[in-house]
């Protein structure tokens, strides 16, 4: 009998069944719980990638913020996403009930990159300790002491003096910026800065480079669509995503070689850097398991990257506006040469007395942008937000683009100006702004990124003036990656 009714079905019976089967069994899994926020129409197994501009996601993201309210959710391949717009929300989610949604997901497009180990993708209470930790580390190691600060001077000072070396020929400033900005994380992780032309340095900042620019490439619709969809397949398959795969392994090595070496003539009494005191942790052996090598290898490369990629590309978005805004540029210089003059290097003191330099730093990173949608987050429970049931382990997007661009809060939102942040001639600070996040997972090196751009800032309109190349015009268009960066561009950079 079963031979007989084997016999009698066709290969397209068996096709449509097969497919019917796999569209129902999508259907089941993808089945939202009663009271879930609203979404567009969705199809099956790719969900709402088709709806999705990657080029410009927040353009997508406010259509149905306008269509749906604050909360909405949208699926990519396998992955629900809640979209949460909007100050009163974003505090709800990142502070008020921020232990519900303190979590980090396990997204399958960056699986592979980020393990649930360091101090960006870890939870509960690994990532407690590894913070907590860290936050120590950091402070003991000069977080906002005068040694610190001098440490960036001295970085500063190298910046000049290598932009100077291009004598007033046009020069793309990407990778001297991360070189100065890296050295100061360095520093502090590794002991010792490197100079510019140290060869393994180079390969380094030139992995991190190439793994935020095909993050953009994975991004892609098509490529994205098939790393959601079937992620347990896809690492199998060739693609960017396979040398993103291969650079993190490179960069695995290059932090293990350090601790290797740090190892070598490592002394439990005294700790030089931010290595030498994971190890003293290691050789604790407290019991929890939160402190070995692993673990100390992901919060290195998690403090490089966010500790280059994060500040170097604000700054690079720094220097692009000035160029574009020359009037405002001079407005800078005319402050920097009425408080600090010529005769000595900028310092954190001088800040509190240049309220139009601060306010034009802090309109580059609400202008900028470069982290959009934050750091994805995961519910740890079922919860309530607006009405709506949040089940635990849904991943939620928080929508910081809402919050600096709104209209109702900004007087020019599409429109960079520093005004923004002036009142009566003195430095205004505004809820709205957030490019650090807030709660307790907010950015642990907000103190070292603020003193870091007011320093590389004014250091560097302290000593030229940059313009653009004759003939040539400059693009505010951003690309998408781990951060949004500018396009490449070339500039002068003219002495003063």
């Amino acid at each position: 009998m079963l031979r007989f009714l084997w016999d009698s079905i066709s290969f397209q019976m068996l096709l449509i069944f097969f497919i019917v089967f796999l569209l129902v069994a999508d259907y089941m899994k993808r089945r939202k719980p009663k009271h879930f926020p609203p979404s567009p129409f969705s199809l099956p197994f790719v969900g709402h990638i088709h709806l999705m501009n990657f080029t410009d996601p927040h353009i997508t993201v406010q259509k149905y913020t306008e269509k749906y309210g604050n909360i909405f959710s949208m699926q990519m391949g396998s992955t629900s996403f809640v979209f949460i717009n909007g100050l009163r929300m974003i505090k709800e989610v990142l502070v008020n009930q921020g232990e519900n949604f303190m979590d980090r997901p396990d997204i399958p497009v960056d699986r592979e990159v980020f393990s649930k180990m360091g101090l960006v993708s870890s939870n509960g209470h690994l990532w407690k300790q590894q913070r907590r930790f860290t936050l120590t580390t950091l402070r003991n190691f000069g977080l906002g002491k005068r040694s610190l600060e001098e440490r960036i001077q001295e970085e500063c000072q190298c910046l000049v003096d290598v932009i100077g070396e291009e004598q007033g020929n046009p020069f793309n400033p990407h990778l001297k910026i991360s070189n100065a900005v890296s050295n100061i994380i360095c520093s502090i992780t590794f002991g010792n800065r490197f100079e510019y032309h140290d060869e393994d340095f180079q390969k380094m900042l030139q992995l991190m480079d190439d793994t935020v620019k095909l993050h953009a490439t994975v991004m892609s619709q098509s490529r994205f669509a098939s790393v959601q969809t079937f992620p347990a397949i896809i690492k199998f398959f060739p693609g960017s995503h396979q040398t993103i795969f291969k650079n993190w392994r490179l960069l695995k090595r290059f932090v293990k070689e350090r601790i290797d070496k740090h190892k070598e003539d490592w002394k439990p009494s005294e700790s030089r850097d931010f290595i030498d005191s994971y190890l003293q942790e290691i050789a604790k052996d407290n019991g929890d398991g939160s402190f070995h090598e692993e673990n100390l290898v992901a919060c290195v490369l998690d403090l490089l990257f966010a500790g280059t990629e994060t500040t170097s590309t604000t700054i690079r978005w720094a220097v692009l506006y000035m160029v574009l805004y020359p009037e405002i540029q001079a407005r800078v210089q005319a402050e920097i040469d009425t408080v600090i003059g010529q005769a000595r290097q900028p310092a954190l003191e001088d800040r509190n007395n240049m309220p139009y330099t601060n306010a034009v730093i802090h309109e580059v990173q609400r202008k900028s942008n470069i982290i959009p949608f934050n750091v994805p987050r995961m519910t740890t429970k079922d919860t309530i937000l607006d009405g709506f049931h949040i089940p635990k382990g849904t991943v939620l997007l928080t929508n910081l683009t809402s919050v600096m661009f709104d209209k109702n809060e900004w007087e020019t939102p599409n429109t960079f100006n520093p005004e923004h942040f002036l009142k009566d001639g003195q430095f205004w600070k505004r809820e709205y702004f957030m490019p650090f996040s807030i709660g307790k997972r907010a950015c642990l090196g907000e103190v070292l990124a603020r003193s870091e751009l007011f320093l590389f800032f004014t250091s560097l309109l302290q000593k030229f003036t940059f313009q653009a190349p004759p003939d040539t015009t400059l693009s505010l268009q951003a690309k998408l990656g781990i951060t949004m960066a500018p396009e490449p561009y070339r500039i002068y950079a003219v002495p003063r």
